[in-house]
């Protein structure tokens, strides 16, 4: 299984970000670096993002920012 996050502009477009992310072995994993990397992401032109197991969208769009939430 693998853990991977979309990153969007706030209308859904898929953006390229800033942080390269991997995937990750366990929710937890990719949930805490998105902890670590919000900030860049959404600095680098990320609104939103969405959590997927393999093909299975778990959550999301989730705003990076608070005001958005």
């Amino acid at each position: 299984m693998a853990w991977t996050w979309r990153f969007e502009k706030s209308d859904g477009t898929e953006v390229a970000p800033v942080v390269t992310p991997e995937e990750f072995s366990t929710q937890g994993d990719a949930e805490s670096w998105l902890g670590e990397h919000w900030r860049d992401l959404l600095a680098g032109g990320a609104d939103q993002v969405t959590l997927s197991e393999d093909t299975t969208k778990i959550y999301g769009p989730m705003p990076l920012d608070a005001e958005g939430a």
